[in-house]
């Protein structure tokens, strides 16, 4: 492989890194448990592993790879999640932990915008948890659970 080519891989690689660490920042900034470096690690991981499997010479199917991150993903997503007294936790940190994989397969395969486009939509999701009209939305969820009873 030439060093033309290993540099534009290391570049994805920086840049599935920082967009996994944007998403990880808002969670570290409000104090959940996965944050900056379990995000930009998934990502990177992911992008690495994409481009793994897209530069392998002689392999049958190079998407192979791409799945197993996926489902391997969601097993890292999965020990997330928790259930206590009734309530389930960390079914928002689960999703956007498989959804920041995404972000790194994306940048793996040259889908810049795709890859920059689904960050910022995973961390405005994230953002929505803290604006005033989120918790007013979700308190009048809670009082008409079922909106088609009420008129």
């Amino acid at each position: 492989m030439d060093w033309e080519i290993e540099a534009s891989m290391a570049l994805r690689a920086l840049a599935a890194a920082l967009l996994g660490a944007f998403i990880g920042w808002e969670r570290e900034r409000h104090g959940r448990e996965a944050g900056i470096r379990t995000y930009a690690a998934v990502s990177l991981g992911a992008c690495v592993f994409g481009l793994v499997s897209a530069h392998i010479i002689g392999a049958s199917d190079p998407t192979r790879i791409a799945a197993g991150v996926v489902t391997g993903v969601g097993f890292l997503g999965a020990g997330v999640i928790l259930r206590e007294q009734g309530r389930v936790a960390g079914l928002t940190t689960a999703a956007t932990i498989w959804a920041t994989a995404s972000v790194g397969l994306a940048i793996a395969y040259g889908m810049y915008l795709l890859g920059v486009l689904t960050a910022l939509i995973i961390f405005g999701l994230l953002s929505l948890h803290h604006l005033p009209l989120w918790h007013k939305i979700k308190g009048e969820a809670k009082r008409h659970p079922h909106p088609e009873h009420h008129p």
